[in-house]
């Protein structure tokens, strides 16, 4: 396979540069954008395994291209915003994006959490992966080749993160998960006991699957644990 592609969306031109070089030290190739309207170009002109996206952009905002990046595919979003507040993670996350980054932060760091989420990305659009390419519990269908979920005849498009928790529940139908165990499973990190990430991700996912959201088919919460795959037998 050759060498991912990733945009860099960030109108500091000293920050775009630093990102530029150390992912081109790594091997990725490297696409830069200075604004929402040159990134939505060249969205619609190019191919991605990974978007870098600073929210504080000029022309369009990151927060309307992220939802532009969401209507179209389930690439890897990592966002980058001076702003900490846990508020804005959770919209951010809400939004779609897989993961968060605040500034200032370590290139090291950066660099890390590229790497996780291209192994995650890549590896479910391997059709050479082992075990079945296709999981199905009634009428959700999931397609590890093309990285397709449908639920009836309905196509659904899922972030990675949605994509990876989704397959967790069902590879394992008959199993309770906690948020713990969700957490360390798709994050493939210690939880950190912040119970946010997860639930934010679990709402997202429902209103995406669920003919209900508020009262969840497939999705079920099993108070006082976490969570486990329903819509079979209830």
């Amino acid at each position: 396979m050759s060498a991912p592609n990733i945009l860099i969306v960030e109108d500091d031109r000293e920050i775009s540069r630093l990102i530029d070089t150390y992912l081109r030290k790594e091997g990725y190739r490297t696409d830069r954008a200075a604004d929402g309207s040159e990134a939505c170009m060249l969205l619609a002109a190019r191919s991605y395994h990974l978007v870098i996206l600073d929210l504080m952009i000029p022309e369009i905002d990151g927060w309307e291209v992220l939802r532009r990046i969401r209507a179209k595919g389930a690439v890897p979003v990592i966002i980058l915003s001076a702003k900490g507040e846990e508020a804005d993670k959770v919209l951010g996350l809400g939004l779609g994006a897989d993961d968060y980054l605040t500034k200032p932060f370590s290139m090291a760091e950066l660099i890390a959490r590229v790497k996780a989420q291209l192994r995650r990305y890549l590896y479910l659009n391997d059709s050479s992966a082992q075990g079945p390419s296709v999981l199905e519990h009634g009428d959700l269908k999931l397609d590890l080749n093309t990285y397709e979920v449908r639920v009836g005849e309905r196509r659904v498009m899922l972030t990675a993160k949605e994509f990876e928790i989704l397959k967790l529940f069902l590879s394992h139908p008959g199993r309770v998960f906690t948020k713990a165990q969700i957490f360390e499973s798709v994050w493939r990190e210690a939880f950190t006991a912040d119970e946010n990430t997860v639930m934010v991700h679990i709402r997202r996912l429902r209103t995406k699957i669920e003919p209900d959201p508020s009262n969840p088919k497939y999705i079920r919460t099993v108070w006082g644990i976490g969570y486990r795959l329903g819509g079979e037998d209830g």
